[in-house]
């Protein structure tokens, strides 16, 4: 195998996939078909908005569990579905290499199995972390072989209820047209709940002046130039590198803390109980844990920290508040609470806000769907108007309405992305979680399929008629006659 080429030895892998796939019951019949097409009108049982890790496990799943009609549309072009091509800026994942991703317990369609096959054993035995543009490979073959339906350049524009079936609204190339489905998973990431939280000094300076850590660009314009980093956590820590490796001339961190995150909190939830159990808890011990999640500042990791640290012209102004940033000629002036300096440009590493109306496809509905603050109310000590305002979700991840009534179809719309944070754990915001917040999802959905069409199965199996034995002509009543005689 060490003489094959790089493409037999993936086609091997690919083999052993469906190998493992087939022995194991890995795959079943379709018994859910795509629904009657209407007109111009396309009809789909699932719809999945987000092409990347999560949206090709989803849409795999699915196909796993029998369930056909299912479309993921992407706004990115193929193989840039995801961050770790177009916004990510660190050198590796974060998360250890031995943690499952979306192989729903297929050892052939495992990371480590592609690793291997690419590098060899003896690599990953080396290996510390794999590079996101490693798992982006990885992931491009998980596409091959699991073999989605998927359209790309694509975007999700506006969700609405007609004729008993979610309307979307889908925009390519400047092509508006509409499709309908019975069900919506938003796979859509870190930015799903909302969208960039950006400093109010920001806000009315000239676009050219700033970028956040989710802007898609080389930042090649950063070489030669002064550059100021906002925030100390680990997106930050990956802005400075980035910057420093295109050229910047000086790169200047500003934070309000005064000291660094050291624990990663992700490490500690993974476990069965954590991870498996914690969408069962009371509102009340959710609401605890979140608090708690949500308060440990993720850490940078050591390898870009010390990159970072080992240039001489990288300085951080620990403790310290942006108060204002004004354009002086082609530079920044900007102003802390202890200091002021020129810059050209500045990096916001500043992370997300959780506001659905920030969503082009939610803004429309984000009036009706309930938040954390419509369903519980803390104790006054443990109020957190940051917790309050993700949206309350069902136990499928599944939309709740505000009240009941009229937009009782948003139930039909499921946030498998950051959002789901308080009400379901960490188990679709990374790889961490993935191995319990799949088959949660997929669950769901095909529950639900199965209980909206139970009049047409129970029709069918009404009628059901295939014949399991044969008497061999002793018919009812023969074979009494014949042993009289």
């Amino acid at each position: 195998m060490e003489s094959w080429t790089l493409n037999q030895r993936l086609e091997a892998l690919s083999r052993m996939a469906a190998d493992e796939l087939e022995r194991t019951e890995g795959l079943c019949d379709t018994w859910v078909s795509p629904p009657a097409a209407g007109g111009d009108t396309p009809y789909y049982n699932v719809v999945v908005c987000g092409g990347g890790m999560s949206g090709l496990a989803i849409a795999f799943g699915l196909k796993r569990r029998g369930v056909d009609g299912v479309l993921i549309v992407d706004r990115n072009p193929s193989g840039w579905e995801g961050p770790w091509i177009g916004c990510a800026r660190m050198k590796t994942l974060r998360s250890p290499k031995h943690l499952a991703g979306p192989d729903f317990g297929i050892s052939a369609l495992t990371p480590r199995a592609w690793f291997e096959a690419v590098y060899g054993e003896k690599a990953w035995q080396e290996l510390d972390k794999m590079s996101r543009q490693d798992w982006m490979a990885y992931l491009d073959w998980y596409r091959s072989v699991t073999a989605p339906n998927i359209e790309n350049g694509t975007e999700l524009q506006a969700i609405t209820w007609r004729d008993g079936w979610l309307e979307l609204t889908l925009c390519r190339e400047d092509e508006i047209r509409r499709v309908r489905c019975r069900h919506l998973v938003l796979a859509t990431g870190i930015d799903g709940g909302g969208g960039p939280r950006l400093p109010h000094f920001v806000r009315e300076l000239p676009r050219q002046f700033w970028s956040h850590s989710g802007d898609i660009a080389d930042d090649s314009h950063l070489r030669r130039r002064a550059v100021a980093v906002i925030g100390s956590a680990t997106s930050s820590f990956d802005w400075a590198v980035t910057a420093l490796e295109q050229g910047a001339s000086k790169v200047t961190m500003i934070a309000r803390a005064t000291d660094f995150g050291r624990t990663e909190a992700l490490a500690w939830t993974n476990f069965p109980g954590y991870l498996g159990h914690f969408a069962n808890l009371p509102d009340a011990e959710r609401w605890r844990f979140t608090n708690l999640f949500n308060r440990f500042q993720v850490p940078p990791t050591q390898d870009q920290f010390d990159r970072a640290l080992s240039y001489p012209n990288f300085e951080m102004q620990l403790g310290q508040n942006v108060k204002s940033a004004e354009v002086v000629g082609e530079h920044l002036r900007v102003v802390t609470d202890k200091t002021d300096f020129l810059v050209d440009h500045v990096l916001l590493g500043t992370g997300y806000a959780h506001n659905l109306a920030m969503r082009p496809e939610l803004k429309d509905i984000a009036p009706h769907i309930a938040l954390w603050r419509d369903r519980y109310t803390p104790p006054a000590e443990l109020e957190c108007s940051a917790t309050a305002n993700y949206p309350y979700l069902g136990p499928g991840f599944e939309l709740m309405p505000k009240t009941t009534g009229q937009y009782d179809w948003l139930r039909r719309i499921h946030m498998f992305n950051c959002a789901a944070l308080p009400s379901l754990g960490p188990i679709s915001n990374g790889v961490t979680g993935l191995k319990y917040g799949l088959p949660r999802i997929v669950d769901a959905v095909t529950g639900s399929l199965f209980a909206e069409l139970t009049e047409d199965f129970m029709s069918d199996f009404a009628q059901y008629s295939e014949s399991h034995f044969d008497p061999r002509g002793h018919v009812s009543g023969r074979f009494d006659e014949e042993r009289e005689q």
